[in-house]
């Protein structure tokens, strides 16, 4: 009886993920008037141009492309630095360190909204503001907090023992790091990059403010601007298309590091 309750929790909690994936991916493909129409129904003929309408005619090519970079630029700066300071106050503690790492984790409780304005005048006053360059820095910085906490959690765990050996093969302190710690944790590595990439792919209140020309807006900002235009003209087979676009490259992600994010939260449970 237990087993039949629990294999009909999750097959409904699986319907109620899946189904609307299924209903916005075949509303994409639909007549824009027959969303109205038939909500539910399958579409009878496959547009494929809602893709190509919302891809160049709406623009989320362009912030797709945006947001690539931003995400991608912000993660090749973030993941080693972040690597070697969470390495340090997880293995190196030094008087002050327990200050350093509870300020990392009163950022995380730090509201994006209070900083935006003088984040403003500063961009400006670098001339970092609403280019490409500036956004990075600032994706950066935000996500420093969670990427130290969690990756410090990962370099806890390994003994210390690993790090005397290495030493004593003739090791240097970076070294050690590089060579020895670094490969160990390459699956949490690759668990905070993939949470903090989607993060950072569906950031909008940063990217609101400090990317105001059209060309320079991230995919969220092009969705939020298709979702406008798309009422007036009644194109809401591209308004799905570009749904589309956002979910189909963090699906991907997910389905291909799948056995990884799997492994590497089973590791973190046996070891708490």
């Amino acid at each position: 009886m237990r087993r039949f309750l629990t294999g009909s929790v999750l097959v409904v909690f699986t319907l109620l993920v899946v189904m609307p994936l299924l209903w916005v991916l075949w509303s994409s493909l639909k007549a824009g008037d027959r969303i109205l129409a038939e909500p539910w129904a399958f579409p009878k003929k496959l547009h494929w141009e809602n893709y190509s309408n919302a891809w160049t005619t709406a623009g989320i090519g362009q912030t797709f492309l945006n947001s690539l970079v931003a995400t991608v630029g912000t993660l090749v700066f973030l993941l080693p630095i972040c690597a070697m300071a969470a390495y340090v106050l997880a293995k190196y503690p030094f008087k002050g360190s327990k200050l350093v790492q509870t300020i990392f984790m009163g950022q995380m409780m730090f509201p994006t909204f209070l900083v935006i304005v003088p984040l403003f005048f500063l961009l400006r006053d670098l001339h970092l503001y609403n280019n490409m360059p500036g956004l990075i820095v600032v994706y950066t910085a935000y996500s420093l907090s969670f990427t130290i906490f969690v990756l410090g959690g990962f370099f806890q765990a390994l003994p210390n023992e690993l790090m005397e050996a290495a030493m004593i093969d003739g090791c240097t302190h970076s070294g050690t790091f590089w060579k020895v710690m670094m490969p160990l944790v390459r699956p949490g590595l690759t668990v905070v990059g993939i949470f903090v990439g989607i993060g950072l792919w569906n950031e909008y209140n940063l990217a609101l403010v400090l990317m105001t020309s059209p060309e320079n807006r991230t995919l969220p900002l092009g969705i939020a601007n298709l979702t406008m235009t798309q009422q007036y003209q009644s194109d809401w087979g591209a308004l799905f298309a570009g749904l589309v676009i956002v979910m189909l490259p963090v699906l991907l992600i997910y389905w291909i590091f799948r056995d990884r994010i799997h492994q590497a939260m089973l590791a973190g449970a046996v070891k708490g």
